[in-house]
């Protein structure tokens, strides 16, 4: 299931190998998403963005590391699907006043296209190489956030449209 080649990007650029496994954890379960979807969707492309979307933290391990890893998959030649799901993948996305208000570039880092929001999900229902329900990763949320942080709807939306596209 994991590309090597794409495994090669994240030792390439010296990766910690915590980060490894838990990207590998991660695309194993955006592929289990995948598998559940009954909407049109590349699986080749949430696997890439699954694997790669923590490759900022080779240099960062900060709230910007989506943005480093961005930059890093820029400079690599990855494909432009890829590098916005890196952009992209940050909890339940960041809207461009909250990305200002923590001080990263004045643009929108929500996860828009079906790839980007399954791997963005998936990345949350990992803790480190654990897999966790959605409700354990709204507790985490909300412990981290506070019960009233605009992410926390962000990700109950985010939840509920995974829902609408599963077959079950």
């Amino acid at each position: 299931m994991i590309i090597e080649e794409e495994l090669n990007y994240l030792k390439m650029v010296d990766c910690p190998e915590s980060v490894i496994q838990h990207s590998i954890a991660v695309a194993k379960e955006a592929m289990k998403i995948a598998d559940k979807v009954v909407i049109n969707i590349d699986r080749n492309l949430i696997l890439k963005g699954a694997v790669n979307h923590d490759i900022g933290r080779s240099k960062t391990h900060k709230l910007d590391h989506f943005i480093v890893g961005a930059e890093i998959a820029a400079e690599l030649g990855m494909d432009e699907d890829i590098v916005r799901i890196i952009e992209r993948h940050i909890g339940a996305g960041i809207p461009k006043e909250e990305a200002v208000a923590c001080g990263l570039p004045a643009r929108n880092f929500i996860p828009v296209t079906p790839e980007e929001i399954i791997v963005s999900y998936a990345d949350n229902l990992v803790d480190h190489v654990t897999a966790i329900s959605f409700e354990q990763a709204l507790d985490k949320f909300r412990t981290l956030l506070g019960y009233d942080h605009p992410a926390i709807d962000r990700f109950i939306i985010m939840h509920e449209e995974m829902q609408s596209w599963m077959n079950e």
